[in-house]
């Protein structure tokens, strides 16, 4: 019969080394010190180390962001009442620093059509611009039946990956699953640049393992609201208000003012296809979201 050695160091492992009061006290003070993923929220501070940022262009929002500016290698959510509120005019002077250093961005299943024009105008170069459509986001019948059951998700998470996009775009809609949201948060560690999810605002109340989520929304003729609802800090006070790039023509300018002014309505009476910041045509009728439903060359 064989016997088994067992080396002594396995049946008398050797303690740890129990930490000095003042290493501890140290570790509290800076968790991250420890590791950068641990933080501690303290009011009136943000989380203080951060892998990498890309500044957003909007120095309001960067001194809410911890880090100062939207985080790398994670998820960011984005949440809207609609599509066209001004998200894609919020990101567009980060996305312009992720292209002009030769990367592309990857748009998956944006909600309508996308127009080569508006995306110019914003200074996102059409020619670095990958639109990714599922199954389901395909109009062509006989092209719709060739994808079969391409997994939207899947080509996301594979895109995550492989750590050669600058930036990501994704409106997966219900396909976001719990399971989804955590096999693309592990695959955006691979991921260099930004890569944000625009949901319904109606998952706010949802578990994410996105580390960062925002609540968008129209607070007026090009002007966005911003409440950070999910951040390595404490809660955000009040919600931000960002003058967004104008879009609107001098006459969709002047019915937006128009209708905030109406008696009793607000800036409620601000209507998604009027005067509100919402899809954007271009001549050809395509899309884009965050402008306004009024022809780009007039």
């Amino acid at each position: 019969m064989n016997s088994l050695a067992i080396p002594s160091s396995t049946l008398n492992p050797v303690p740890l080394a129990i930490p000095s009061a003042a290493t501890r006290a140290q570790l509290l003070a800076a968790p991250d010190a420890l590791h950068p993923a641990l933080w501690r929220a303290r009011a009136g501070m943000l989380a203080g180390t951060v892998a990498a940022v890309l500044p957003s262009g909007f120095a309001p929002l960067d001194a809410e962001l911890p880090g100062g500016g939207w985080p790398l290698r994670v998820l960011t959510e984005l949440l809207l009442p609609r599509p066209g509120v001004g998200e894609v005019r919020l990101l567009a002077p980060a996305l312009v620093r992720v292209l002009r250093n030769g990367r592309s961005l990857m748009l998956f299943e944006p909600p309508a059509q996308v127009s080569a024009e508006a995306l110019a105008q914003l200074g996102l170069a059409p020619a670095q611009c990958i639109v990714v459509r599922g199954r389901d986001g395909v109009r062509s019948p006989a092209l719709r039946q060739r994808l079969g059951s391409a997994d939207l998700c899947w080509a996301l998470e594979q895109a995550l990956r492989s750590g050669q996009v600058g930036a990501v775009l994704a409106w997966l809609g219900p396909a976001a699953r719990s399971d989804v949201l955590r096999r693309l948060q592990l695959a955006a560690q691979a991921h260099e640049g930004p890569a944000f999810l625009l949901r319904e605002v109606q998952v706010r109340q949802h578990p994410s393992p996105a580390p960062l989520r925002l609540v968008l929304g129209c607070s007026g003729p090009d002007e966005l609201s911003v409440q950070i609802i999910k951040r390595r800090g404490p809660a955000q006070a009040q919600p931000l208000r960002l003058a967004l790039a104008p879009v609107l023509s001098a006459r969709a300018l002047a019915r937006a003012h128009a209708g905030q002014s109406e008696p009793g309505q607000g800036s409620q009476a601000v209507r998604p296809g009027r005067a509100a910041v919402s899809d954007v045509v271009s001549p050809s009728r395509a899309w884009l979201p965050s402008m306004m439903d009024e022809p780009l060359a007039r």
